[in-house]
């Protein structure tokens, strides 16, 4: 029997490699004669460069600006020879995976509400990443852009990438979304050239546009601690970021659905980087080759922290059953708390859950041992894979 265990990470309790190699590790023990996979999956948010790796792409450290200025040493993945992803393939060529989450993403502030900057986080380390994927001879980059600290329209990321703002004073735009505010021109002629050349897809799960109430400041600033006087600043600044861009490249994109994902950064990627948003566990599970991963297989493991009515909308567990429903293979979910009912989790293609909690109900002991807890719950899977959730 042929097992491909393909989780995303639980966030705050393992990534999603640790996630697969315990409930593999559950398996094995339980029946040494399965033929277990291990295929961690991203839905483009933190854990993307994670999956690369897993699935053999290369490590790369570049040094760039945290999301308040600080420097962070971010990794992105590299494969060498084919470029593929949604969409086609460019022979000989070199697909990097970045992933914002890890250059300017809330994590990027260890968790402390007292460093958040809602105002003032930026993307221009972003920016210095993909010119550093450039550099090593990306011809494709894969941009994951779930997670981000900033609401900055993707302003910061362009920056480093040669795309001139100033004041009405002519002074270079300093860092972050409030500057917008401030914003008086826009140059094009010094962005980097290879840009041109390069298949950029954005890989996000979300399709807010840039401004107004379903937007980036006033949808996800509350979670990068805007207040609603922040909100209000931002969504202005955004604006005129929006009008001046459309002036400026002829490319009105403040409404394009998925513009105002990671604070906007998605706005910038489309209007001035050339760039696709595409289904984030779509783009995550190409790159890995999960579709190769399904042949042969008898059953797929999937889950993440909480599967929930988020879930539903395009989270990295429902695509890989999506997947698997394509090629016939009946799929278990696994979770630490599963908020879905029945219906819903037949609706999504699973054909069962089990849930950390029903083994360990408090959440606080559940997240500290869910290694252990997700090599036991491999262990009941492997004994019997559809009898539903663990009691």
């Amino acid at each position: 029997m042929r097992v491909v265990v393909a989780p995303d990470k639980f966030k705050g309790s393992a990534s999603a490699p640790q996630v697969a190699a315990a409930i593999s590790a559950g398996l094995r023990r339980a029946r040494p004669d399965l033929d277990v996979v291990e295929s961690p999956v991203a839905d483009g948010g933190d854990g993307t460069v994670a999956a690369a790796l897993a699935a053999g792409f290369a490590p790369v450290t570049a040094l760039a600006e945290g999301p308040t200025g600080a420097p962070v040493d971010a990794t992105f993945a590299m494969r060498a020879g084919t470029a593929g992803g949604p969409g086609g393939s460019s022979p000989g060529g070199s697909t990097a995976v970045v992933e914002l989450a890890d250059v300017a993403g809330l994590r990027r502030l260890a968790g402390d509400d007292a460093a958040l900057a809602p105002l003032t986080a930026s993307t221009y380390g972003v920016g210095q990443v993909i010119a550093a994927a450039l550099d090593a001879g990306a011809t494709e980059i894969v941009l994951g852009i779930g997670g981000s600290a900033s609401t900055d329209g993707g302003a910061g990321m362009v920056q480093a990438l040669g795309i001139g703002l100033s004041d009405q004073r002519g002074h270079n735009l300093a860092r972050g979304g409030a500057a917008l505010r401030d914003l008086a021109a826009i140059r094009l002629d010094g962005l980097d050239p290879r840009i041109a050349g390069v298949r950029l897809l954005v890989a996000s799960d979300v399709d807010n546009p840039l401004l107004g109430p379903a937007g980036a400041a006033a949808v996800f600033g509350p979670q990068k601690g805007a207040s609603p006087d922040d909100i209000t600043l931002l969504d202005r600044a955004l604006a005129r970021w929006a009008a001046l861009t459309a002036a400026a490249t002829g490319k009105d994109l403040a409404a394009a659905p998925g513009a105002g994902a990671a604070g906007g950064t998605g706005f910038a990627a489309l209007a001035y980087l050339g760039g696709r948003l595409v289904p984030g566990v779509d783009v995550v599970l190409d790159l890995i080759g999960f579709d190769a991963a399904l042949v042969g297989a008898d059953l797929v493991i999937t889950g993440e922290g909480s599967l929930d009515r988020q879930s539903l909308g395009g989270k990295a567990p429902v695509g890989v059953a999506r997947a698997a429903a394509r090629r016939g293979v009946p799929v278990i979910a696994v979770a630490g708390r599963v908020r879905l009912t029945a219906d819903e989790l037949t609706a999504a293609g699973f054909a069962a859950a089990y849930a950390l909690a029903d083994l360990e109900p408090d959440p606080a002991v559940s997240m500290a041992a869910a290694g252990a807890l997700l090599e036991q719950i491999g262990g009941v899977v492997a004994a019997n894979p559809l009898a539903g959730r663990v009691s």
